[in-house]
Parts: C-alpha cells; structure tokens; sequence
C-alpha cells in the first residue's frame, strides 16, 4: 500500500479533527454548519488549555486560586483559566445559547446577540486535585440541542443523554488527545504540536465485550451496598478463573479511557455517606456514557440506564457503571438479585 509521506517524513494526506468534522457536515446537506463552527471553538479552547496544562508548573499555575467552586472542592488556577478560555470561545462561536459549567452555580446565558441553538454541558478540568502530582487531567463535554423558539431557560439544559448530538473528552497527557462522538462512530484524535492540529489516530473505536481490569476507589468500601460489596468480591476472588486487575487513576477521565481501550469497568457507586453518587450527570456521567454505549459499551446507575435519566438539576449527581457490556450487565444482575 503506497504511503503518503514524503521524503521528510511528512504525513501529507493526514485527516485532521478539522477535515473528519467537515466531512460528517457534507453527510447531511440540510445542515447549517453550527454544530461544525461550534466543534471547531471547542478544539481551541482545548488547545489553550493544553498549552496551560504544559507549561503550568514554569508560568505558576499550581496551587489554590483562593476560592471554592459550587461543589465546595477548592479551586486551582488551572481550573479558574480553563472554564474562562472554554466560556469565552463557546459564546464567541455564535452557537450557543446555555452554558453549564462545573464551577458555575448556575446556568451562564449566552448575549442575545451572540447566540445560537446549542447548549454545552462541560467540566473544564476533570480530576484537578490531580493537578499538583502530574497526573493526567481532562475535559468532558456534551452538546444539546434547543428545541423550540424563544429565549433560552435552564429546562434547556434540563434534557436526558438520549437527546446528545455529540460529546467527548480531552485527556492531557502524555499527549494531548480528543475522544469524539457525533452520533455514529467513537473516534480518537492526537494533538500534533508541530502543526498545531488533532489528526485521526483510532477510528471507530469498540470496546471489548469483557474486560480484566475493573477500576474504583476501594477506600470507600465500608459505605457500599451488598450489591458492589459482593460485585468486587467475585472479581477478586473468582470461584473460577483468573482474578481481574484494579486500576484506580483518579481522573474520571483518564480512568474511562483506559476502559474503553482496553475493557473493563469503571464505576463511582452510591455510597451511605453519597447516597445520590458523587459523579455529575450533566457534565461528566452523561458525555462519558454517550462515548462509551456508541463503542459498543453499556452505561448504567445499576438500576437503569444513565442516559435515560431525565435530569432536575443542572449539578444532579448519578452513580455509574460503565464499561464492557458483559461487566456492566454482571453488576445489573446483582442489583436485581439484592432488589428481589
């Protein structure tokens, strides 16, 4: 097969996140190419962040801006620069009307004349308190679609999963990536520094059926239900077969993309001192879910499907169960067992 590098070495045929989203446009020609403006803004935001993210420790970065977030989890700089960067490209881009951002209260709307039919569920930094040790950090979003005529109002915002156009992350790492889904396939992209643009590195990503590796914080053990107590157990202590790996990151982020390369589970359960589930549902359970059930994956509270729940809150929190569907359907059958 001819390659398209030339003599230097250069990928000169390379498909960047620019060119696929483009592409998808042209799949549908009733559209106006919002949403691909709106994509674009977003890949920005992420690149300034990411270049935040880089040079944080030599620019100071680090540390306590000096006030706490409406979770009442401290706040880094990082975390003050990237929800400012994400706001103000996702209201310059003309495309959106709402904005619900974890360090937001409430719902931020969009001047009337800059706005447009979309809204943008976001976390601007997942697994911040990460932040000081290195540890790999993210950004989950999800987009919606207004509905009807009229000014914007939080009911907007207010929609199940079901109703996503697309969502995904961005993990800064070793690399910086972007995870996407517009409705079809689960592609990932890496960020190439040379030119400044995502290119196509995994396409239609698939989970695996079953996994060997599940992933939750076992210090919170005393407060589970039976259900997870006896789900872990089985896990690592099989009356038949090889035991499953743990991993446990930290990082919402960096944990489900380990998941949905290699399979497995992750889960944040309800706890007795969390009875709601600490993970929110608009802005981290939602977008991860969509990416994970458009791989192939499965998505649940343990009682029922995280993208079927119709939020009441902007920061409503859900627990979550996601992963291979055979692992996600073994801890569903152990909620209806301890239900009956």
């Amino acid at each position: 097969m001819s390659s398209s590098k030339n003599a230097h070495g250069i990928d000169t045929d390379c498909l960047t996140l620019t060119r696929y989203v483009l592409a998808e446009q042209r799949k549908f020609p009733k559209a106006s190419g919002d949403l691909t403006q709106l994509l674009s803004a977003m890949l920005t935001a992420i690149k300034a962040v990411s270049s935040a993210v880089r040079k944080a420790g030599i620019a100071q970065l680090f540390g306590i801006a000096g006030a706490t977030n409406v979770q009442g989890e401290e706040v880094k700089k990082l975390d003050v620069i990237a929800n400012e960067v994400f706001i103000n490209m996702l209201k310059s881009s003309f495309t959106t009307c709402l904005l619900v951002s974890e360090e937001n209260e409430n719902v931020i709307e969009v001047e009337i004349e800059r706005q447009g039919k979309y809204i943008v569920c976001f976390d601007p930094l997942d697994g911040s308190s990460n932040i000081d040790c290195l540890v790999s950090i993210g950004t989950i979003f999800a987009i919606l679609r207004k509905d009807h005529e009229g000014p914007p109002t939080i009911k907007d915002a207010l929609q199940s999963g079901r109703n996503i156009v697309a969502a995904g992350y961005a993990l800064y790492g070793s690399a910086t990536a972007v995870v996407l889904s517009t409705g079809d396939e689960v592609n990932s992209f890496m960020l190439d520094p040379a030119i400044g643009e995502f290119i196509l590195t995994q396409r239609n990503i698939q989970i695996k059926p079953r996994g060997k590796i599940f992933s939750v914080n076992e210090g919170y053990a005393k407060f589970w239900d039976p259900a997870m107590k006896e789900y872990v157990e089985n896990k690592k202590y099989p009356k038949t077969g090889k035991p499953y790996g743990a991993r446990y990151i930290g990082s919402m982020v960096a944990d489900v993309h380990r998941t949905l390369l290699y399979g497995g589970i992750f889960m944040y359960p309800a706890t007795s001192e969390t009875p709601k589930g600490k993970l929110r549902l608009l802005y981290e359970c939602n977008p991860m879910a969509y990416i994970i059930e458009k791989a192939g994956g499965l998505a649940s509270t343990g009682i029922m499907p995280i993208l079927d729940i119709v939020p009441e809150s902007i920061h409503q929190r859900a627990p979550i169960f996601l992963g291979s569907k055979e692992d996600v359907e073994d801890v569903i059958a152990l909620y209806k067992k301890h239900q009956q």
